[in-house]
């Protein structure tokens, strides 16, 4: 069958690992479902997929994609959920320490066929285009889990995002403006600030800015380029969340500030299945049309990797068949 996958390690040169070529149809496991590839997202992750980052090198040839949206044999529509965690596992699975996501252990979605156990199969809602959904499973289901999970906002409360134009931060923005928040991003170009505001920001600052007030909560994916930022818009006990380090993992904490002001600082990993299903249902119902600033047939995947790396796009990337 079709695939894009990553032929070997290549730590310095990921796209040198880049392949767009045939591999063997997969088979069906007990408990496991055939989903039909429609569309699929990239991420960050399948860059350090290509590096050899979380895969053994006897895993390789490794095909890329967490994200999907796709078809059963009965027909089906349904959009995956990239965690497969282990079978006697109860509760959250993103804290199941035998968890794993599609292209760590398991073969992923850039490919005419993915295998995934059939409860990581979700019915896509009415109104959800393939190319819709397949952002969702991981950008859009961690900014979900960010606010409506572990930040505590109520709506009217005003939140920061730190970032403009990433697919967690694009989704932050439209998650936000839909639940009813006051929405603030900051961006380092007018083009990326422009790109929030359009989404439904109600204001956007320069990277590091003063902001006019303080708010209730910051959601962080950039780490030590805007740490200290976030820690001074805060209000006393106030929350960051956080769900990545794009710029470093190793911010000065503050700890005068964060003490003294009652500040609270929570971590975030993508999200459940149930929050999933959540996810799709709220994205369908508020009409919510998720951010895609690219969208390529997959035979053309090294254009979007290349498009990625350059941080060309606002939104997400996404590979179509």
């Amino acid at each position: 069958m079709f695939a894009v996958y990553a032929a070997e390690p290549s730590p310095d040169d990921p796209l040198a690992s880049l392949t767009v070529g045939e591999r063997p149809t997969p088979e069906v496991s007990d408990g496991w479902v055939a989903v039909t590839v429609d569309a699929a997202s990239l991420n960050m992750h399948d860059l350090w997929t290509l590096r050899g980052v979380g895969i053994k090198p006897d895993q390789f040839p490794m095909i890329l994609g967490c994200d999907g949206a796709g078809r059963l044999e009965d027909g089906t529509e349904v959009v995956l959920h990239s965690i497969i965690g282990d079978p006697s596992w109860f509760g959250d699975e993103t804290l199941d320490p035998k968890r794993n996501m599609l292209t760590e252990k398991h073969q992923g979605t850039f490919a005419d066929t993915v295998v995934v156990p059939r409860r990581n199969a979700i019915p896509r809602p009415a109104g959800l285009t393939a190319a819709q959904g397949a952002v969702m499973g991981t950008a859009w289901l961690t900014a979900y889990r960010m606010l409506f999970t572990k930040s505590g906002l109520q709506p009217g409360q005003t939140m920061l995002v730190q970032g403009a134009s990433g697919g967690v931060s694009t989704a932050l923005v439209q998650l936000g403006r839909a639940a009813g928040m006051t929405v603030w991003v900051t961006g380092r170009s007018d083009e990326k600030r422009a790109v929030a505001e359009r989404l439904g920001a109600h204001a956007t600052f320069a990277s590091g800015e003063r902001l006019p007030a303080r708010v209730d909560a910051v959601f962080e994916t950039v780490g030590e380029a805007t740490w200290a930022h976030s820690m001074r818009s805060l209000k006393p006990g106030g929350i960051i969340v956080v769900s990545g380090s794009t710029s470093g993992p190793n911010p000065s904490a503050d700890l005068q500030r964060l003490f003294f002001l009652q500040m609270r600082v929570v971590g975030s990993t993508m999200g459940t299945r149930d929050e999933l299903a959540n996810l799709l249902s709220f994205v369908a119902n508020a009409g919510i049309s998720p951010e895609i600033g690219l969208e390529l047939p997959m035979e053309r995947a090294a254009e979007g990797f290349r498009a990625m790396l350059a941080g060309d796009t606002a939104g997400k990337i996404v590979f179509t068949r």
